[in-house]
């Protein structure tokens, strides 16, 4: 059964380089199932920015990077990527904070009244308008890798901009994780030019 303590051994276990570069520490790490995890922490807040994962393809080749946490900003071409969904489509995106897991959704133009956000007894939340113009469902990996339930009462939602905001209070076993992992994170030492084996400095 996943813990926090598992998941954290998982990352301490792994392979792992660092990068110190606009801002952000940068960690890539190698886990021993073969997988790539990478994360970028904002040295100012410690907010994790980015995480996304690589594995290898059925083919034995490199797949594309999956963004679990930000999401890739380099412009992308019909011509490498294909059909593309509308810029005037809804754009789902995690941007956690350092207190709650954070989820935006761009170009929702609804009043707050709209919306209803439920966890249901799968382990998903899930986003529905009364208007029917909007409907997701989706999941915590962090949760899940550490087998904690939902909890309806840790969720809130707001609204600005054109954009739902919708939050999940981090529970004290992550938030405690976190701070832990951070702090083994910070002993590493880091390359302000390229990526270099992270050891304890």
């Amino acid at each position: 059964m996943a813990t926090p303590m598992a998941w954290m051994d998982l990352l301490q276990n792994a392979q792992k380089t660092c990068l110190v570069q606009d801002g952000r520490r940068k960690l890539h790490f190698t886990l021993q199932d073969g997988r790539e995890l990478a994360e970028e922490y904002d040295l100012n807040t410690n907010e994790l920015v980015v995480r996304k994962w690589r594995k290898k393809s059925t083919l034995g080749g490199t797949a594309k990077w999956e963004y679990e946490v930000g999401e890739l900003l380099a412009p992308r071409s019909l011509d490498t990527d294909g059909l593309m969904e509308s810029t005037s489509n809804p754009i789902f995106v995690r941007k956690d904070t350092v207190p709650a897991f954070q989820w935006r959704i761009r170009n929702l133009p609804y009043p707050l009244e709209t919306y209803s956000i439920t966890c249901d007894e799968d382990q998903n939340i899930i986003i529905r308008t009364s208007n029917k113009k909007y409907y997701k469902k989706f999941r915590i990996p962090d949760l899940e890798r550490c087998n904690i339930p939902l909890d309806q009462k840790c969720l809130s939602f707001a609204h600005a901009n054109n954009t739902l905001i919708v939050s999940y209070k981090k529970p004290v076993q992550i938030l405690d994780m976190e701070k832990a992992l951070l702090v083994e994170f910070k002993k590493l030492k880091a390359s302000k030019d390229g990526d270099v084996d992270c050891t304890p400095s």
